[in-house]
């Protein structure tokens, strides 16, 4: 579940574009990687400040620069001086309870998205805003944790000395974009297997316990879908954009994509349909088993009924009963006991209640 926007309100009565952090800090440290590649070469580092990244500004090749944690706000406040990006955008890099959104400036482009992961197997999700910044041979993206995400993306760049590395930074940006896109078939894998064991439960033995995981999953998938389906509208403007940061070539790859997000945004909506068919099957199996129990109590109480009745018309005490005189009169009694729930389990079996 995303966190809470309660820290929000410390942003409360500052002015537009105040640096602050807002959302929950996953890593305690700012780590800084990059990857400058060309056609030929390609350079994997670790830097320390800005000032590392300053020796790339001026080449031609392709420099990605990847920040992981947002904890260092001078450290981001540093980047937007340098590469004059605007203080608003700044500020969403930093507040990450951003919308998925695709912004465009006159020599870079702005696009917010989620990352979507499991965190364990009981459908658990971790969000993480990542934001990328990219200019005509520049990409930054910034992460809130530091994890293996990209590690795909740079084996590629590593093995791949053909189109990838001869491609420009809207590749790399277009490249970035998939991978946590694709991340989400990963999420609605796991989602099917959920779903397949809760619908397994359902029809064998449903609990409490399978209501209650049935209503996580769908909490859970509100959020999912919440961070998922503004990727159409993102995609789109991307597409429809006249930015020269992404080529006319590019755009065939960013479709691709477009294409993506349509498959998994129809998933989640049929996987939240087929959890609420799955809470009315519980409703109803809930129901239909105590169905069962009613009608199994009710032929017991079918059964006792007429002895209840004969036992407490002989109960009574008057004192003129012939029956009470004749010598066979508990024997037959006896019998009445015996014959009359042979005959009502008779009738309900022949009748199919029972």
């Amino acid at each position: 579940m995303p966190d809470s926007l309660s820290n929000i309100s410390e942003k409360t009565g500052m002015p537009p574009g105040s640096l602050i952090h807002v959302g929950n800090i996953l890593e305690t440290e700012s780590i800084i990687s990059i990857i400058d590649y060309g056609k030929e070469h390609i350079e994997e580092l670790t830097v320390q400040s800005i000032e590392d990244i300053l020796q790339y500004k001026e080449k031609d090749t392709v420099t990605w620069v990847n920040i992981e944690g947002l904890r260092n706000i001078e450290l981001i406040e540093s980047i937007g001086q340098t590469f004059n990006i605007h203080s608003l955008v700044l500020e969403d890099i930093l507040n990450t309870h951003q919308r998925p959104k695709f912004e465009e400036y006159d020599d870079h482009i702005y696009i917010v998205l989620k990352g979507l992961s499991l965190e364990s197997d009981k459908f658990t999700v971790n969000y993480e805003q990542i934001s990328i910044l990219a200019f005509n041979n520049f990409v930054f993206t910034f992460k809130e944790r530091n994890d293996n995400l990209f590690r795909p993306l740079k084996k590629r760049l590593k093995n791949n000395k053909g189109r990838f590395r001869g491609m420009g930074s809207d590749y790399l940006t277009y490249a970035i974009i998939d991978m946590i896109v694709d991340q989400n078939f990963i999420l609605l894998d796991s989602l099917e297997e959920f779903v397949d064991s809760v619908e397994d439960e359902l029809l064998i033995n449903p609990t409490s316990e399978t209501l209650a995981t049935i209503q996580r999953i769908k909490r859970e998938l509100i959020y999912v879908r919440k961070s998922t389906s503004p990727l159409r509208e993102l995609v789109s403007a991307i597409l429809r954009s006249e930015t020269q940061i992404i080529h006319e070539k590019t755009h065939i790859y960013f479709r691709d994509v477009y294409d993506h997000v349509l498959r998994i945004t129809e998933a989640i909506e049929t996987y939240r349909d087929m959890l609420s068919g799955l809470l009315d099957i519980y409703i109803s199996s809930v129901s239909n088993k105590m169905n069962e129990v009613m009608k199994v109590l009710t032929v017991f109480a079918s059964i006792f009924i007429p002895l209840t009745f004969i036992a407490g018309i002989y109960g009574m005490n008057f004192e003129y009963m012939p029956e009470l005189k004749w010598k066979w009169a508990y024997p037959t009694l006896w019998a009445a006991f015996i014959v009359v729930p042979l005959v009502l389990i008779t009738y309900f079996k022949k009748k199919k209640w029972l």
